[in-house]
């Protein structure tokens, strides 16, 4: 009785810390992640904590468990418009990319440190692919706005390649445990049956739980766990039947998160505090696994592949794999920095382990170190990195709550507080001209309701009461309302899209015409701007992209769907004197 007590004091005690901790490190700019292993390891058996834990058994048990969810999440929020310009790039960032980044780096440490092929491989395996946790909160938690095509990239990356790394780990446990005796044949049916079962079992789970969740009547606080079971549910269905789970669980995100109707924003909001309670108990708990002073003798070897990884094999891969999409190379130098190693390496590193290959232990300790070096070193310098190569947004969103209505709707309830400098300040109702289908239902001021006139004039901290459609077309076009609806254009925004806006619907040979030279552009007769820029891109657009022509650049500002709609103008600098 009393030692159970004494746990749950300790798990209350360690994520009271945990979450409180996360706000000196998000102003100092520490990666919380490495916050969660230091709290962990200080827990252990060597810290202040002396709590001794080596169950490899239960951390892979808990730690799959953990994946699995984080996995789901980041399915949840990832909008299928995503797949337009990051599935190619993703996908092929997934498959090869892993594998030729196993293969590099495997072959630095032979070089390096001699020894046999095999353990060289089955360490690089382990960490040769990013994290879902660790990018997820990286590109959503902390708020950074990147270059949507960038950012869909990772994402998709990130949640899609944990079967390739899993499967070359599996391989080389079996090539080192059995030698000659794992069969080629085998093997490819395995490969063949995780990543086919995965699809397939994530697609119809997915599908089968958005329909119970859009058609059965429950209490609204019940949406919530419904979807979570279905994910756990999904993923047990997937690995039992030989299919990978934790592809599985990303697709079922997926779809519930693009097709749930009835609570869909409830969902969302729930599994992102589950979310983060798994990626504060999973780092929690690797941290306790680990012995530091086993972490010493290791750390020269660690420092050295994790160099090899960071600074060769990842760069090389991905130059490698995006070369057919043509992305520009700051998009390429910023998607081979952002390869975070985080917790799958670590849940990965168990498999050895719990199979007895030799040196296992080892490698779980240089795992460990390469991970908190990635943390440390590739999750500090993200948002930097993203300001100095021009690929975050400069967008100032107002303050927004989002509400489900309930049962079978396909509305929510958006809250918005107008912001001091709001360009729609003192100016009246009338001229809000929210988007198609997007009604103002009150207008709040000072805790009272006014009467909604188009004569109204508004004023700073007003609230908004808008209801919105679910629908992606009409979500996006509002989100897009309520960037505009920020502040006034600040220094940062002039400089990313320039100094002021055109419809891309405009001609092409008109805007030539009063800012070009036209026999300078290569224009089509009767292209628009947007078809222009289309056809210079030789790419799917994205908010973000820029062509120069001539001496003026044009950004491409706002997307709606597959189309552009509206286009930056960045003129030339006067030159001085």
């Amino acid at each position: 009785m009393e030692y159970t007590d004494q746990i749950v004091f300790l798990a209350g005690f360690l994520l009271t810390l945990s979450i409180l901790a996360s706000i000196p490190a998000e102003r100092s700019g520490v990666p919380v992640l490495v916050i969660f292993l230091l709290l962990g390891m200080l827990a252990g058996e060597q810290g202040p904590g002396g709590i001794v834990f080596d169950d490899f058994a239960l951390s892979h048990l808990v730690g799959t468990t953990a994946l699995a969810i984080i996995l789901f999440d980041g399915g949840l929020h990832t909008p299928r418009s995503s797949f337009r310009t990051g599935l190619g790039p993703g996908l092929s960032l997934a498959t090869v990319g892993v594998v030729v980044t196993a293969v590099l780096t495997a072959g630095c440490v032979v070089l390096l440190y001699g020894g046999p092929w095999q353990n060289a491989l089955l360490l690089a395996a382990i960490i040769s692919s990013t994290d879902a946790a660790a990018v997820f909160y990286l590109v959503r938690a902390r708020g950074l706005e990147l270059h949507p095509r960038v950012r869909n990239t990772l994402e998709i990356e990130s949640g899609i390649n944990d079967p390739v790394a899993i499967f070359l780990t599996i391989v080389l446990i079996e090539w080192i445990v059995q030698g000659q005796g794992a069969s080629a044949s085998g093997l490819l049916v395995f490969f063949v049956r995780q990543i086919i079962g995965g699809a397939v079992l994530g697609g119809v789970g997915g599908a089968l739980l958005t329909l119970v969740v859009n058609r059965l009547p429950l209490t609204a606080s019940l949406y919530p766990l419904l979807a979570f079971s279905g994910g756990l549910l999904t993923y047990g269905m997937s690995a039992h039947l030989g299919g990978s789970g934790f592809l599985a669980a990303y697709l079922a995100g997926l779809i519930v998160g693009n097709g749930a109707r009835s609570a869909r924003r409830s969902i969302q909001q729930f599994h992102d505090a589950i979310a983060w309670l798994c990626q504060i108990g999973l780092f929690l708990m690797l941290g306790l696994l680990v012995t530091p002073t086993d972490l010493v003798p290791v750390a020269s070897k660690a420092l050295v592949v994790s160099a090899a990884i960071i600074l060769l094999g990842r760069p090389l891969a991905v130059t490698l794999c995006l070369l057919p999409f043509r992305f520009p190379w700051r998009q390429v130098l910023f998607i081979s920095w952002v390869g975070i190693r985080g917790a799958v390496p670590i849940v990965l590193s168990l498999f050895p382990l719990l199979a007895g290959v030799p040196r296992a232990g080892m490698h779980f300790n240089i795992v460990f170190f390469i991970v908190l070096i990635s943390l440390l070193l590739q999750g500090w310098t993200v948002a930097p990195l993203a300001r100095w190569l021009g690929l975050q947004l400069p967008r100032l969103h107002p303050d927004a709550r989002r509400i489900d209505l309930g049962i079978r709707s396909d509305h929510e309830l958006v809250i918005c507080e107008l912001p001091p400098e709001c360009p729609a300040l003192n100016a009246t109702v009338g001229a809000l001209q929210p988007p198609t289908g997007v009604q103002l239902l009150a207008l709040v001021r000072q805790g009272r309701s006014m009467a909604i006139t188009p004569q109204r004039s508004l004023q700073a901290q007003d609230l908004l009461y808008l209801l919105v459609p679910s629908s992606a077309t009409v979500q996006e076009r509002f989100d897009h309302w309520l960037d505009d609806m920020g502040t006034r254009q600040p220094e940062s925004q002039r400089r990313f899209y320039g100094e002021f806006t055109v419809d891309a619907a405009s001609p092409m040979m008109d805007f030539a015409a009063i800012y070009l030279h036209e026999k300078a552009t290569g224009m089509l007769p009767g292209e628009t701007i947007g078809d222009y820029l289309d056809r210079r891109l030789h790419h799917k657009a994205s908010e973000g992209d820029l062509v120069e022509v001539g001496n003026v650049v044009l950004v491409v500002r706002e997307m709606d769907q597959r189309q552009i709609v509206k286009v930056g103008v960045k003129l030339p600098r006067p030159s001085p004197g």
